[in-house]
């Protein structure tokens, strides 16, 4: 029994090792890969606004790439497809109404990449972000009412300066990546804009595979 409790430690110290081995090069590596998930979604810095917004979901989902300056740093830049946006809720002349904005970007993150260890990389940087189309829901009871625009003509701002926060939790070939972002630039090109001036703020959560 002593004989083969010994063999089974021998195999299972053999076994850490070996895949210790394995994975403390991972740092190093060129990676690339895919992800998708949500976006929790709101909005800020509505001055001179008489609006109160809630937060929305909406999907995120895209690719990056995992390109390593050593052990311990790298550079991650991403490409993603982000809706954001807000929506509202209440009650007026004792019907209910309700106000959904959905806002489609293409977010490209620039991140700086910390890595302690295999399993944790910490990533932070500054994103850009492109508005493709936007679509606003309102309903009043049983009357509702959707606009969707494209944005030839439109004084939104469509390109947009932020920055992002957040880790990237790795388990074998897959991330799991919680991430925190905001707008640094208001939503309208020169404050003409009929719509409302807000950033916006999100929290993201996704799932991917790193090749």
């Amino acid at each position: 029994m002593k004989k083969i409790l010994l063999v089974l430690c021998t195999c299972g110290s053999m076994i850490g090792m070996n895949l210790n081995a394995q994975t403390e090069g991972t740092r190093e590596e060129l990676k690339f890969g895919i992800k998708a998930g949500i976006n929790n979604s709101n909005v800020w810095d509505e001055e001179g606004q008489d609006f109160e917004a809630d937060p929305k979901n909406g999907f995120a989902g895209g690719a990056y790439l995992s390109i390593p300056l050593g052990k311990y740093l790298g550079i991650q830049p991403e490409f993603i497809y982000s809706q954001k946006g807000f929506q509202a809720y209440g009650r007026a002349f004792g019907t209910d109404y309700s106000y959904v904005r959905t806002s489609n970007y293409i977010d490209v993150p620039i991140l700086i990449q910390f890595k302690p260890s295999e399993y944790i990389t910490l990533v932070g940087g500054p994103t850009y972000s492109y508005l493709t189309s936007q679509s606003d829901v309102w309903k009043y009871g049983t009357f509702s009412q959707e606009q969707y625009d494209e944005f030839d003509n439109s004084n939104l701002r469509k390109n947009t300066l932020g920055a992002v926060f957040g880790a990237d939790i790795n388990v074998n070939h897959f991330v799991i990546a919680p991430r925190v972002g905001w707008d640094f630039q208001t939503n309208n090109g020169d404050g003409t804009s009929e719509s409302p001036r807000y950033r916006n703020q999100w929290l993201q959560l996704t799932v991917g595979y790193r090749f």
